[in-house]
């Protein structure tokens, strides 16, 4: 294990033509534990994703050298290094656990991209850290690689969400259900602070420390907020709570109109950037089905298709509970706006879905008729369960030679009287999703060393809104039944 020397400053890796820096670890030695990748008896690069390098500001060929591999898997032997993993705290299942933690994974530092964003760069499955709690610390290939699809897939969608810049596979051999390849997947954000961040910081810091986070949170995701209130102060906090509330409520409406499970909404999930992270136990509807649930872990459905929006804001009131004494000048006051404020997270995400269910349909979300279109779409959409993104991109290309969709055929002519904008639906409903049995056939065949169908696949659901000749077979749902028994895993 290296121990970091000056983490506020930035490092200059001796062998890396970029400068790592070392905000979250430099202001915050409470939350965070130095700490180094585990050695990999036979690393080698196995995905690259070359635009996100070149977006950090990394050459992929030196990425692709043993010194570049040697940094993705958190290996730098400088004395300087910074890597960390990181506290937090979590509710799981509705179940609190006061200390979670990268229990897998690192933060090796903030990189800042060509266009100015500082953004992470974080390992997962790269050994076993003080916060693995017996876990051997290791991703199967196979899981690295889901990740590295949807969340590239997700990002290509519009969905905010963490990214993936390359997957490595290190040549051991890990025990889960049966033995596999494992592998460590190179992910960057614009942070990793979570919902579970700030309950971590307010049971061993206090309110202190919690006030220290919301401030770099600020900081890092809200500077305009930053900006308007720049002293520590009721509306300052109040603010960076809404902020939160609205990017997550997008984030989550997003999911809704492209049929997107989660899976495992923990608040160790929830970041507050309000972008998507972890793709473990995900999955995307094919048949509109409002109770989907996939995960093998979810037995009561707490976390379904329809639940997520509920779930979220759950979570951001377990949020909300670690910033009140920052909310008001006493405890009561403090208590009664987090009230206040909880309690607009309803409508601020109905209005989120609205306009995001409106942009999809090609209508005017501020039009009178709008509202009454939407729900008859969304109850003739639970009462004959279409393929969902396939009758989204009918919609898109509608002609006068189509046909309507069963159970559609009065609503389309009520749709149609208003004049839907097709090239901005065309815009907004891919013809590609990672639909469930093609993500499984893909990251079967690539464990077994076959990679055509994850390429395709992955060259498909990146730009998912051009039809490609002759890829018919990836627009098609799965075969009959396979839904109603196909199950997502952690890939713990």
């Amino acid at each position: 294990m290296s121990t970091p020397t000056n983490p506020e400053r930035p490092t200059d890796h001796p062998s890396a033509p970029f400068t790592l820096e070392a905000h979250f670890a430099g202001e915050f030695p409470e939350l965070t534990t130095p700490w180094r990748g585990e050695d990999q008896p036979e690393p080698e690069l196995a995905v690259l994703n070359e635009d996100l390098a070149r977006l950090l500001g990394i050459e992929p060929d030196w990425l692709r050298s043993p010194a570049g591999v040697e940094f993705l898997l958190g290996l730098n032997p400088e004395p300087t290094t910074k890597m960390v993993a990181q506290g937090y705290a979590g509710h799981q299942f509705g179940q609190f656990v006061p200390s979670l933690g990268d229990g897998r994974a690192l933060l090796l530092g903030e990189i800042r991209g060509t266009d100015g964003v500082l953004r992470d760069i974080h390992l997962k499955g790269s050994g076993r850290t003080r916060y693995s709690r017996g876990a051997d610390g290791r991703a199967a290939l196979g899981p690295a690689l889901r990740e590295y699809l949807v969340s590239e897939a997700m990002h290509a969608l519009g969905v905010p969400t963490t990214r993936a810049l390359a997957v490595v596979t290190t040549g051991r051999k890990i025990q889960r259900d049966r033995v596999l390849p494992g592998a460590v997947v190179v992910r960057v954000a614009t942070s990793h602070i979570r919902v579970g961040s700030f309950q971590y910081a307010n049971i061993t810091g206090g309110i202190d420390l919690t006030r220290r986070l919301a401030d770099h949170a600020i900081t890092r995701h809200y500077p305009q907020l930053g900006a308007q209130f720049p002293e520590p102060g009721p509306e300052r906090y109040s603010g960076f709570f809404q902020q939160v509330m609205d990017a997550q409520a997008q984030t989550v409406a997003r999911w809704m109109r492209l049929g997107f499970v989660h899976g495992v909404l923990n608040t160790d999930n929830t970041l507050v950037s309000g972008e998507t992270i972890d793709y473990g136990p995900c999955a995307f509807i094919d048949r509109y089905r409002e109770d989907a649930v996939f995960s093998s872990i979810d037995t009561y459905g707490r976390y379904k298709f329809s639940n997520q929006p509920l779930i979220l804001g759950w979570n951001l009131a377990r949020l909300a509970e670690t910033i009140i004494p920052l909310f008001g000048e006493t405890p009561d006051a403090g208590v009664d706006r987090a009230q206040e404020l909880i309690n607009t997270f309803t409508d601020r995400y109905n209005d989120a879905l609205h306009r995001e269910l409106s942009a999809g349909l090609g209508l005017d979300a501020d039009a009178p008729e709008t509202a009454g279109l939407i729900e008859s779409y969304l109850e003739l959409m639970r009462t004959h369960s279409p393929d969902a993104t396939t009758l989204n991109r009918t919609l898109s290309e509608w002609s006068v030679e189509s046909t309507p969709p069963t159970g559609f055929e009065d609503w389309i002519p009520r749709w149609l009287a208003v004049q839907p904008d097709l090239i901005r639906m065309q815009k907004l409903n891919p013809v590609y999703v990672p639909r469930n049995h093609l993500v499984e056939e893909a990251l079967s065949q690539a464990v077994d060393g076959r990679w055509d169908a994850f390429t395709t696949l992955l060259s498909l659901v990146t730009d998912p809104f051009t039809r490609r000749a002759g890829m018919d077979f990836y627009e098609q749902p799965g075969p009959d039944g396979f839904e109603d028994t196909y199950m997502t895993f952690c890939g713990t």
